[in-house]
């Protein structure tokens, strides 16, 4: 039996949020710190739903550095492949709240920030083969030795397993739109569970129109494609059976981090052999509730904290 259930691969910061909604960055605020990266979020989701999750980044060597790591351990999330970075420093990002549903958000993570130079000497190769699901960020696909390093690790795993790529798409990483979208190609073509939302379809296949995306994704390789439609729910596709989840209603406080928190309950129902409608209603009440919340890794819900959330939807 592998170590870990879940391996997620790549950015990671320090997040600063400020507090005010609709308040820009010219104008004044206050800050709240947490700890970001979408696929850190995810692995801080799927570690709150009782998961053994493995975490693979790098930091700097500095005090924000030993801030992520700890917080990681709080939350159960292994820290073996979180390494420092020498004479470098931990990523910023900062949030505001304007609007609510969709914050503006400013990265300072330097000309190559650490988590861009991770290497497969960072995880053993059985690691990476065994692990039940491995989760791959399109934004781990951008930049430095990490982009052909996660090419890598998905073509060493068996069909069988979930290799899952969340098209999590940044446009401050890439060069422009079409080298993220050659990018998304080669990786699709190796992935089994691609996840993203409309904008990010369009930029890694071409449309957004959520049924033709879905098409497009399977035809590529992917054996379970799911659209993220924001209010209208979601599609989750495969070749045989098509289904939408509809929306968890909520009053949104910030709407950062609640894809990754679809991500975690995703993993969650895929580890639990749960049937296509059950995992997207707990992934989408997964997200919703992160919405009502300011931050996105403290807010992440645990199992219990999840069914009562689908239960007051139900």
């Amino acid at each position: 039996m592998s170590t870990w259930e879940v391996l997620s691969v790549g950015r990671i910061s320090v997040d600063l949020y400020a507090v005010e909604p609709n308040i820009g960055f010219d104008g004044q605020q206050s800050f709240q710190k947490s700890v970001g990266g979408s696929p850190t979020n995810v692995a801080v989701a799927a570690a709150q739903l009782g998961h053994r999750v493995g975490l693979v980044t790098k930091v700097g060597d500095d005090a924000f550095g030993d801030y992520v790591r700890g917080r990681l351990n709080n939350w159960g999330v292994a820290t073996d492949f979180v390494t420092s970075q020498p004479n470098a420093q931990t990523p910023l990002a900062l949030a505001a709240l304007t609007p609510p549903e969709s914050p503006t958000v400013i990265f300072y993570r330097g000309p190559a920030a650490p988590d861009t130079t991770l290497t497969t000497d960072d995880v053993p190769a059985d690691v990476v083969r065994d692990t039940p699901i491995l989760w791959i960020s399109q934004g781990s696909l951008a930049q430095g030795t990490t982009a052909e390093t996660c090419l890598t690790w998905m073509g060493m795993r068996s069909r069988e397993q979930h290799t899952i790529l969340d098209l999590d798409y940044r446009p401050s990483l890439w060069a422009d739109r079409d080298a993220a979208r050659a990018m998304a190609t080669r990786a699709i073509a190796l992935a089994t569970v691609v996840v993203g939302n409309r904008e990010e379809c369009a930029v890694a296949v071409g449309t957004d129109v959520p049924d033709g995306a879905a098409d497009l994704l399977l035809a590529a390789g992917a054996t379970l494609a799911i659209i993220k439609l924001g209010a209208d729910g979601a599609l989750m596709a495969t070749a045989t059976e098509r289904i939408r989840i509809p929306a968890t209603p909520i009053d949104v406080v910030c709407g950062l981090g609640a894809g990754d928190a679809f991500g975690g309950a995703l993993c969650h129902g895929l580890l639990g052999g749960w049937d296509l409608e059950r995992i997207g209603r707990a992934a989408n009440a997964a997200g919703a509730l992160v919405s009502t919340k300011l931050t996105c890794a403290d807010a992440m819900p645990n199992v219990a904290e999840l069914d009562e959330m689908i239960g007051a939807t139900a």
